[in-house]
C-alpha cells in the first residue's frame, strides 16, 4: 500500500513526510488516493502532518465525507475545541446502540413489577485479539465522554498535540504504568488514542498525591496540570465517578431481601440458619411486627455462589457433603421451593456456580440447574446484571447485581484498602468501583471475555443500589447517593477464607424498604 500511495503522490506532484504517510496508511488505498487528490487542489507541494492540523476547515470543505473527516481528526489528535462535533456524534452513536441493546434485552415481567434491564446472553463467538482491542477502545471512548462533561476538565487536548513549550494541559488518558520514584513522587505513564506521555505527581501536593497513590493500571482518568510533550506535572486527577441526582422509591409498601454465598453442598453450609430465614420469610417465626415485615418482602436477590460447586479449588472434595453439582442445585431447589410463591427470586452466578469463571458470566443454565428452572418464581440473570423494580409507569429502583470476583484485587492493589482492613468493610471496595465507573478496572482483576463491542463491566447508568457479595460479610454504605449493599453468607469460615483474610459474618440479611428507603439487617445466626 505504501508504494501505491507514493506513486500516486508523484503523479500529483506532491511530497509527503513520514508522519503524513503513516496517517494515510490508516485508510484503504481508494480513500487515501481520494484524500491526496482533493488536497492537491490546494496547490501545496509538500504535505506534512501540521499542514492537516492547520488547515482543518479547508480540508473539511474539500473532503465532504464526514466519516473520513472524523477519522482524520482522531488520528491527528486534534484538541477538544476542534473536534467537539466528533465526540458529540460518537456519544449519540453509543447511546443509540446501548438503547437498542436495552430494548432487545429488557423483559417486562407480569409478576411483581419486575424488569430485567440488562442480563448478558451466553455468547459463543470466537474471541480474538481484535476483540480485546475493541473492548479497551470502547471503554476509553465512553469514559472520555463521561469525563469531558466534568467542569474541572476544561480545554482538553490530545496527547499528540502537547507541544515542546510549557503550557496548561488537560487530558483524558488510560494508565499504562505506575511507579514511585526514589524521591517518593508518583510517576505515571499514560496514553490516549494519539500517544503516550509521562505524568509526575509531586509528593508535596498532598491532595492530588493521595489520589495518585490509589491509581491503578488501566484506570481511565482526567489529568489537569502543566508541562510539555516530555512530562506533565499534575495539579488534579479526576475520576469518571458516579453521581445520583435523585433517589428513587416506589409507591408500594414492599421489601427486598439481599443474600448470597449460600454454598449448598459445602460441609460448612449453615443449613439450620438458612431454614430459619426461610421460615421467617414465610411468616412462621418472630413477633407480630417481624411477621408483618416478612410478608412485605416481595423480592429475594441471590448474588452469586448459591452452591459450593465441584472442582473449584484443589482438595475441595474433602469439604463437600454433596459431590455432584446437579445434586447441589437440586438441594438448593428444595430450599427455594419452600419459600412462598409471591416472592420473586432473582439469581446471578458467582465463581462457584456452574458457569464459566470469566466475566461477564452468563446466567446459570438448564444443563446443571434444571430443577431450579421448574420453579416459576425464580429468574436467572448474568453476573453482572441490572434489574428494576418498577413504579406505576415511572422509573423504579434500579439494582446492579455483581458477585464481586474483582474485590480482592482492589484490596491487594490499593494501600488504603489493604491497611484499612477492607475485608471487614467491603463497601469501601465498592466505593472504589463506583469512583472508577467500572467493576474490574485492572486488566488482571478478573478473567474476562470481551463478548461484544461494549465493555460489559463498565457502570454506564448510575444505579440506585449496587449489591455485591464474595466477602461473606454484610455492609451498608452510601456513595454520592448510590446505596451500597454487601451481602452476607450462609457458610462458616473455610480454610481458603482464613488464607486470604476474609472474616465472614454469616446469616445476616439486609432488608430494604422500597417505599421509605429504610434498610435494616436481620440476624439469623442464632439457634
Amino acid at each position: 500500500m505504501t508504494q501505491e500511495i507514493l506513486k500516486f503522490c508523484i503523479e500529483k506532484g506532491i511530497l509527503l513526510d513520514k508522519a503524513t504517510l503513516d496517517l494515510l496508511k490508516e485508510f484503504d488505498d481508494k480513500t487515501a488516493k481520494e484524500i491526496i487528490d482533493k488536497i492537491s487542489n490546494l496547490k501545496e507541494k509538500i504535505i506534512t502532518k501540521s499542514f492537516f492540523t492547520n488547515n482543518v476547515d479547508r480540508i473539511q470543505e474539500l473532503l465532504g465525507d464526514k466519516r473520513i473527516i472524523d477519522k482524520l481528526k482522531i488520528n491527528l489528535g486534534l484538541s477538544l475545541e476542534i473536534s467537539r462535533e466528533i465526540f458529540t456524534e460518537k456519544k449519540k452513536v453509543i447511546k443509540e446502540k446501548l438503547d437498542k441493546r436495552e430494548r432487545q434485552q429488557e423483559r417486562e415481567l407480569k409478576l411483581n413489577h419486575l424488569k430485567i434491564i440488562y442480563s448478558l446472553a451466553n455468547l459463543t463467538k470466537k474471541v480474538d485479539v481484535e476483540d480485546f482491542v475493541k473492548y479497551f477502545r470502547s471503554r476509553y471512548d465512553e469514559m472520555k465522554l463521561l469525563l469531558q462533561e466534568r467542569k474541572e476538565l476544561d480545554n482538553l487536548i490530545s496527547i499528540s498535540k502537547i507541544s515542546g513549550q510549557r503550557q496548561s494541559v488537560g487530558i483524558v488518558a488510560i494508565v499504562f504504568n505506575k511507579r514511585i520514584t526514589k524521591n517518593k513522587n508518583v510517576l505515571l505513564e499514560v496514553e490516549d488514542l494519539t500517544g503516550r506521555i509521562t505524568v509526575l505527581v509531586n509528593k508535596n501536593k498532598a491532595e492530588v498525591y493521595e489520589k495518585a497513590k490509589e491509581i491503578l493500571v488501566d484506570d481511565i482518568i482526567g489529568i489537569k496540570g502543566f508541562g510539555n510533550k516530555e512530562v506533565v506535572f499534575a495539579n488534579n486527577i479526576i475520576y469518571p465517578d458516579v453521581f445520583l441526582q435523585e433517589k428513587s422509591r416506589i409507591d408500594r409498601d414492599e421489601r427486598v431481601a439481599f443474600i448470597s454465598d449460600i454454598h449448598v453442598g459445602s460441609v460448612n453450609f449453615l443449613e439450620s440458619n438458612f431454614l430459619k430465614f426461610i421460615r421467617w420469610l414465610n411468616g412462621e417465626i418472630g413477633d407480630d411486627k417481624q411477621r408483618q415485615e416478612a410478608r412485605k418482602v416481595k423480592y429475594l436477590l441471590i448474588t452469586g455462589d448459591s452452591i459450593d460447586g465441584v472442582g473449584i479449588f484443589p482438595g475441595q472434595e474433602e469439604l463437600l457433603n454433596i459431590k455432584d453439582i446437579k445434586k447441589q442445585y437440586e438441594k438448593l431447589a428444595d430450599y427455594l421451593r419452600m419459600i412462598r410463591k409471591d416472592i420473586r427470586i432473582i439469581i446471578c452466578p458467582g465463581q462457584h456456580d456452574a458457569v464459566r469463571v470469566a466475566e461477564p458470566q452468563p446466567a446459570i443454565g438448564k444443563e446443571y440447574a434444571s430443577s431450579l428452572y421448574e420453579l416459576e418464581n425464580v429468574i436467572f440473570v448474568s453476573n453482572p446484571a441490572v434489574i428494576e423494580i418498577s413504579n406505576s409507569g415511572k422509573r423504579g429502583v434500579r439494582i446492579l447485581m455483581y458477585h464481586g470476583a474483582s474485590m480482592n484485587s482492589y484490596v491487594n492493589e490499593i494501600e488504603s484498602l489493604r491497611l484499612g482492613k477492607a475485608h471487614d468493610n467491603p463497601s469501601k471496595v465498592v466505593r472504589e468501583m463506583l469512583k472508577r465507573r467500572h467493576l474490574a478496572s485492572m486488566h488482571s482483576a478478573v478473567t474476562y471475555i470481551p463478548t461484544e463491542e461494549f465493555d460489559n463491566l463498565m457502570i454506564r447508568e448510575v444505579p440506585d443500589i449496587i449489591n455485591t457479595a464474595d466477602f461473606h460479610r454484610p455492609d451498608i454504605d452510601t456513595y454520592n447517593n448510590v446505596l451500597i449493599i454487601c451481602s452476607s453468607c450462609w457458610q462458616s469460615i473455610t480454610p481458603f477464607e482464613e488464607k486470604v483474610g476474609n472474616n465472614p459474618e454469616p446469616c445476616k440479611v439486609p432488608i430494604f424498604n422500597l417505599k421509605t428507603r429504610e434498610i435494616k439487617i436481620m440476624d439469623f445466626s442464632g439457634k
